[in-house]
């Protein structure tokens, strides 16, 4: 399925709360027609640090707030432990809306296809453009897609310090639900917080 991309939707001015007016009205794909609401992003609008990652979840979705679930939960926690105050970042997804498969009375996480992060990448750059980050953490492989490119490997680069097209210093990581679900948790949360200790080291 061709989408029409969010371009049309995103407000070239005003800042984060003309975003969050706007969003609702998106349709440049086709997940606002399944998803419960829009999730906008969520911290202060000139935050030094900004974390990308996937999409809301079935939490999020239901309340309309991001990285609220099960892996907001454990992000809050690595933050703690990375001495990163979460009232300090910016947090969001490059998807804004929840992609689902239902199994029975249950709605079961299906990642974003290439097609949704393209359509949906507009609202991610104007994010970008009025928070100006001086550093993006990369959560996850469809935030690494949406912002490094096709090629980008989180696994291979993992707390390295890179760059974003536009020159940007970024950190890429796991997607905190990764290791939510991970049957070596102690060890997968403590990389976890490395890696936000590493992006935490660059601001410094």
């Amino acid at each position: 399925m061709k989408f029409v991309g969010a371009q049309e939707w995103v407000p070239s001015r005003g800042g984060l709360p003309s975003l969050e007016t706007a969003l609702p009205a998106c349709r440049g794909c086709d997940l606002w027609e399944e998803a419960e609401q829009v999730v906008p992003g969520d911290g202060p609008a000139k935050a030094r640090m900004m974390l990308v990652g996937e999409q809301p979840g079935d939490v999020e979705d239901k309340e309309g707030r991001v990285f609220v679930g099960p892996a907001g939960r454990l992000l809050d926690k690595a933050l703690a432990e990375a001495g990163i105050a979460r009232d300090d970042v910016y947090v969001t997804n490059a998807v804004k809306h929840f992609r689902f498969e239902r199994r029975g009375k249950r709605r079961i996480h299906k990642t974003p296809a290439v097609s949704h992060i393209i359509a949906c990448g507009p609202w991610l750059t104007r994010e970008l453009q009025i928070v100006k980050p001086s550093l993006v953490v990369v959560l996850g492989s469809v935030a690494a897609r949406s912002l490094l490119g096709t090629t980008f490997r989180v696994t291979q680069h993992r707390g390295e310090p890179v760059e974003l097209p536009d020159g940007t210093a970024a950190v890429a990581t796991v997607h905190p639900s990764s290791v939510v679900r991970s049957e070596e948790y102690r060890r997968d949360f403590g990389l976890f917080v490395d890696d936000l200790r590493a992006a935490a080291a660059l601001l410094e």
